[in-house]
């Protein structure tokens, strides 16, 4: 009987360190810079130093595939020389992005020359034209990969390792986290577990794609250990879908503050126009269109960082990033909400 109830004690005990949440005992504050052909300066420097972070992942170009062209460069970020120079010790993490659909166009020999293309474009940014604008250690590559082209990922991966002698992160989606048996273990130093865009924007309609819990715990729903050490990246950016006559015509950057004016809410995330608007002179809305606004709370994000940590097991030192870096984001949340998304994953 002493055996029987020491063996439920045990068992109890070791239920209750499975569940404890991951405490973070060291922080480094992120932020991902997305925008393209945008100045990048004081406004934002300061935003950044208020909030004490003190690492930039920044986007400097994706990598397309065109049967004239071949792999090309587009969306090209150059940074200058007045970006970072206001912020001391800012660690700036250089990040591509490469759309899937390149990998069946492609055999070894092309990833080769495409590696190259890419460790030497990086390398001329950080140079600038008289002397470096910045230093790293670090290359980050984002891509959705699949089943069907994660071999060749993985071989331009580390390709990109060889050529570049550089530490090498990647993103990695919930999905491919969840089933490594078979997306695969990409072979990179770090990864970034990418907690948002959960759903196609247009595919669920009385859902929010950027960030809906009950998808999220589909993926989180029990705690696991990843073979590579994971960082994590929450979103603190919006977007709003635009209907007419119940077709999508374009995504808005704007929020439901900026059309309360003009429209009625119908449902959570639903709102109608009640009369016809022109906005920033750019968008003329008729009486009657709908428009769907995704935004995520501060209780989204912090409910969301609850079930991270319960579930996914990171290291004592590890990176939140925060997606994206933008005025908007300063307006949407108070320096306490930013704040809090750091700290809450090391209380």
């Amino acid at each position: 009987m002493k055996k029987i109830v020491l063996l439920v004690f045990v068992s109890g005990l070791f239920l209750a360190c499975s569940q404890k949440e991951t405490k973070v005992e060291n922080v480094e504050k992120a932020f991902y810079y997305w925008k393209s052909n945008d100045n990048y300066g004081n406004p934002i420097n300061a935003q950044i130093s208020k909030a004490k972070v003190k690492k930039i992942y920044f986007k400097l170009f994706e990598v397309d595939y065109s049967e004239t062209m071949g792999n090309f460069p587009y969306e090209k970020n150059k940074p200058s020389e007045y970006d970072f120079r206001d912020l001391d010790s800012l660690t700036i993490v250089p990040t591509i992005f490469i759309k899937n659909e390149i990998f069946p166009y492609n055999n070894e020999k092309s990833l080769d020359k495409l590696a190259d293309n890419i460790v030497f474009l990086i390398d001329k940014y950080h140079k600038g034209s008289e002397k470096p604008i910045f230093d790293y250690s670090e290359i980050q590559i984002d891509c959705d990969w699949t089943k069907s082209t994660k071999d060749k990922y993985f071989y331009l991966l580390k390709k990109i390792k060889e050529l570049s002698n550089k530490e090498i992160s990647c993103t990695l989606r919930l999905y491919p986290y969840k089933y490594p048996d078979i997306m695969g273990v990409p072979p990179v130093d770090k990864a970034m577990l990418m907690c948002y865009n959960l759903i196609k924007p247009l595919s669920q309609k009385n859902k929010n794609s950027i960030l809906d819990i009950a998808e999220l715990k589909s993926y989180l729903n029990e705690r696991r250990h990843y073979p590579v050490h994971l960082d994590v990246a929450l979103p603190v950016f919006y977007w709003t879908q635009w209907y007419q006559n119940n077709r999508f015509s374009g995504l808005l950057n704007i929020n439901s503050a900026d059309i309360a004016g003009f429209t009625k809410e119908v449902k959570p995330m639903w709102y109608e126009v009640t009369k016809d608007t022109t906005y920033n002179y750019d968008s003329y809305f008729k009486k009657g269109d709908q428009i769907k606004c995704e935004e995520v709370s501060a209780a989204t994000i912090n409910e969301a960082i609850s079930i991270i940590k319960k579930n996914v097991e990171l290291d004592k030192n590890t990176t939140i990033s925060l997606f994206h870096l933008d005025d908007s984001t300063f307006k949407k949340y108070s320096d306490e909400e930013i704040s809090s998304f750091y700290s809450s994953f090391s209380k």
